[in-house]
């Protein structure tokens, strides 16, 4: 057994959308990155790749890479699932957390859970995701951006 931690964070910007754990939640910010910049679907790819050791996400998908630009998260998800299955680990399963001042996620967690879910294969019992502020400290907590960690277990299948 393995275990992997990640942590991302985006800066929030105008004219982008807003995608978290694969989806689209309204809000009149969006995170900026090269691609659509998913803090929450970037740390849980991180951890289950240095749960296997096979590096970041960096590594595997860099952002001078024009073939990354925009591409959805959830599609590099999958691929890093693959890397898995060949070193031949599979998911025990995934804690994350998203860290933001606002929008409030509760309402959407289900759903992102689906769509990370689904991108895995795995069932929605492996997977927790939770939210907090930081009530209005550092960066996060004043707006100018969201925060995700996650910490994952693998094993060899």
């Amino acid at each position: 057994m393995r275990v992997g931690m990640g942590y991302d964070v985006h800066r929030l910007a105008e004219d982008r959308k807003l995608i978290l754990g694969g989806i689209e939640i309204p809000n009149p910010l969006g995170l900026l990155g090269h691609s659509d910049a998913d803090v929450l679907v970037h740390a849980i790819m991180d951890s289950l790749l240095g749960a296997a050791a096979l590096g970041d996400i960096g590594k595997h998908f860099p952002d001078t890479n024009a073939k990354y630009k925009g591409i959805s998260s959830l599609k590099l998800l999958k691929e890093v699932k693959n890397l898995l299955y060949e070193e031949g680990y599979k998911i025990v399963n995934i804690d994350a957390t998203i860290i933001a001042e606002k929008p409030k996620m509760a309402p959407h967690i289900p759903f992102m859970v689906k769509k990370i879910c689904a991108a895995l294969e795995i069932d929605e019992n492996r997977l927790n995701v939770k939210a907090t502020t930081e009530e209005g400290l550092g960066f996060t907590g004043s707006g100018e951006g969201i925060a995700s960690q996650s910490i994952c277990l693998i094993t060899k299948k």
